[in-house]
């Protein structure tokens, strides 16, 4: 089978996928998605680095990094034609755009009666700080698009949240702001295939970010059937195929939902 994996660019993740997939016997290419060229009435439709994307089985989506909306929609126009010429693109280009959103995500979930901290999203900096007020003073805020903690700030204090929200104003970003939910430095991280969930692992941080490409330490973990049970709820009203959830567990038994 011929894997093009496509992403920012290559990583350990990257380098693991790749090594996993060939030591099966597959054949597997590493290409960028910015390098994607597109073509209509031409040869190849779709290709990046010299790589027909068209001629592969399976393209393994493994980030869309952050673009203008120009880059954003090419790429993701670009994945749903793939898929509608019968390449097997994994997540689909619909998952895609259901997950790589923090608010159309919060808000599926939500309407899926799944548990999420309150949230309030908005282009004003204005509303943006009568959120922070309204949260209780203690609230992060996090891009609508991103991966491994960059771009997350906790806010605290009122004056502080001020010019947080002045910056962003700057570049016109969307406010997301999010009410803090302590968790004592860990989360867990859930691996759900085939609606079951495969494996899952503990992120333990000495601060409240708790992802491993900020320092977290990972220990494997066995959920419970609670856990298990949160987990795979929230798959069908995502349309996912596979994916990872992110859990922070509160004492003593209230459970959230967080996506990062």
């Amino acid at each position: 089978m011929k894997v093009a994996i496509v992403g920012a660019g290559r990583g350990w993740h990257v380098d693991e996928l790749q090594r996993a997939l060939e030591a099966r016997g597959h054949h597997c290419t590493v290409v960028p998605i910015r390098g994607m060229m597109a073509r209509v009435g031409e040869w190849p439709p779709l290709a990046s680095r010299d790589v027909p994307l068209d001629t592969v089985d399976v393209v393994l989506v493994r980030i869309i990094p952050r673009g203008s909306l120009e880059q954003t929609i090419f790429r993701m126009d670009a994945l749903h034609l793939l898929e509608a010429r019968g390449v097997h693109v994994i997540n689909r280009a619909k998952v895609v755009e259901r997950t790589v959103d923090k608010y159309y995500t919060s808000g599926l979930l939500e309407q899926a009666g799944l548990p999420t901290p309150r949230t309030v999203v908005c282009e004003r900096s204005a509303d943006a700080l009568e959120a922070f007020v309204a949260l209780g003073g203690d609230v992060v805020v996090k891009p609508l698009f991103g991966s491994m903690g960059l771009g997350m700030v906790r806010i605290e204090h009122e004056e502080v949240a001020y010019r947080v929200f002045k910056a962003l104003e700057v570049e016109r970003a969307v406010y997301y702001v999010q009410q803090f939910i302590p968790h004592d430095g860990r989360d867990i991280r859930a691996f759900v295939l085939g609606g079951q969930v495969l494996a899952a692992m503990e992120r333990l941080a000495d601060g409240w970010r708790t992802n491993v490409a900020r320092g977290a330490r990972t220990r494997p973990l066995r959920l419970t059937p609670a856990q298990e049970e949160l987990c795979v709820r929230a798959l069908p009203r995502l349309w996912v195929r596979n994916m990872q959830v992110w859990i922070w567990w509160l004492p003593p038994t209230a459970t959230r939902m967080c996506w990062r």
